[in-house]
């Protein structure tokens, strides 16, 4: 793992703190493994991907708070790596579906019926 003495130099003093947009992320990830995940593809990398939401989903059965926090940083980061391979801008694809509400009925706060998926 980084420590945060070199996140704070490879982003600047934006990065002093915990706070980390979520392009930073994507950056970061993209700095750090691309080449090694570009080798991989993303067909493997997407078996990666869904190991670590297995190992997420025992962690929210049953996991410490410290073990749901590493699982969900490491789905997260497997989740950034495929977008980064498939040349997804995720601060893009967030802001497009969610940026102006909720995707099913557009309300800032989601007015759809339970029934349906939000």
């Amino acid at each position: 793992m980084y420590n945060r003495a070199f996140i704070g130099f490879f982003f600047g003093s934006k990065m002093a703190d915990t706070d980390i947009s979520v392009g930073d992320l994507q950056e970061l990830i993209r700095d750090m493994y691309y080449a090694k995940d570009a080798a991989r593809g993303a067909e493997a990398t997407f078996l990666w991907f869904t190991e670590e939401v297995g190992e997420l989903a025992a962690a929210v059965r049953n996991g410490s708070h410290e073990e749901l926090q590493e699982e969900f940083a490491d789905v997260l980061a497997w989740l950034v790596t495929l977008a980064n391979i498939k040349n997804v801008d995720l601060t893009q694809a967030l802001a497009q579906k969610y940026g102006s509400g909720c995707p099913g009925c557009g309300k800032l706060t989601c007015q759809c019926p339970d029934s349906e998926k939000p």
